[in-house]
């Protein structure tokens, strides 16, 4: 397995700080803000990003995070999206993470689910046709789609598309009350990436994004979590997803440095 950071572990800084901080610590890829990327692009071309990829050694492993909503900006979103798809194919990005909108108050959840299929279907389609795959990434407690069993059957609703798998996050699969036995389930092509993080020892009903910690400094089994990974054969990327505001006051070279050192430690113990 290959270690990776996401840009939310580091959100304050931008998107060449965050490459050259990932670089300096020893991860092998990076997870780029889509915020960040845009803001680079306003001033830089795509080949700029790419350049800074390319000197740091680094691989883009995705950009996130999109909404995919049949309810709300629809127009908005997509737009959004098109352009993440022609950057990504500019600077040889594979994928995006897209994350389900929750289920409208208004909308059974049969009919909501089966215009968000629709919905999935056609940012599959947009995606494919650049060659990137579409990681969806179930959410805590989500009305839909909170585990990744949630995701795969949206992916058969949606037609089954060959670019489309999912995402596993750590602290989403504690906050939904799944057991590890889902990550089992998931077809290891389907399985596109990791994010892994820990949580401190509070209610599930009150643990927010906030309260992520390094992983190993917090109650979540990771060490279950890795050997099912290893006895399945994943040899993909672990990407720390951190969205803690004590980590984000930091400097960003110790924050990075100790992501990697405490996600090394979880992967070596």
């Amino acid at each position: 397995m290959k270690l990776a950071i996401n840009g939310a572990t580091t959100m304050p800084h931008s998107l060449e700080a965050d490459i050259t901080a990932a670089a300096a610590a020893g991860f092998s890829g990076i997870e780029l803000w889509w915020d960040k990327v845009k803001q680079c692009l306003e001033t830089q071309a795509p080949e700029y990003v790419r350049l800074l990829l390319d000197r740091s050694g680094l691989e883009a492993v995705a950009i996130c995070p999109f909404l995919v909503s049949p309810f709300r900006n629809q127009e908005a979103l997509r737009k959004d999206f098109e352009l993440a798809v022609r950057v990504a194919e500019e600077i040889e990005c594979g994928m995006l993470v897209v994350c389900p909108d929750f289920q409208p108050a208004s909308l059974g959840k049969e009919e909501a689910l089966k215009r968000h299929a629709e919905e999935l279907a056609w940012y599959a389609e947009r995606a494919a046709s650049a060659g990137i795959k579409l990681a969806i990434e179930p959410i805590g407690g989500h009305t839909l789609v909170p585990g990744p069993l949630e995701g795969l059957a949206l992916i058969r609703r949606a037609g089954s598309p060959a670019n489309v798998g999912v995402l596993f996050d750590t602290f989403h699969n504690l906050r939904s009350g799944i057991g590890d036995d889902q990550l089992e389930q998931i077809p290891l092509d389907k399985l596109y990436i990791v994010h892994i993080n820990d949580s401190p020892d509070l209610p599930l009903n009150e643990l927010k994004d906030a309260d992520r910690v390094y992983p190993g400094c917090g109650i979540i089994p990771l060490h279950d979590v890795v050997g099912l990974l290893r006895r399945r054969g994943y040899a993909g990327y672990l990407s720390v997803e951190i969205f803690r505001p004590g980590y984000w006051e930091r400097p960003i070279d110790d924050n990075v440095r100790d992501a990697f050192h405490y996600t090394g430690q979880l992967l070596n113990g």
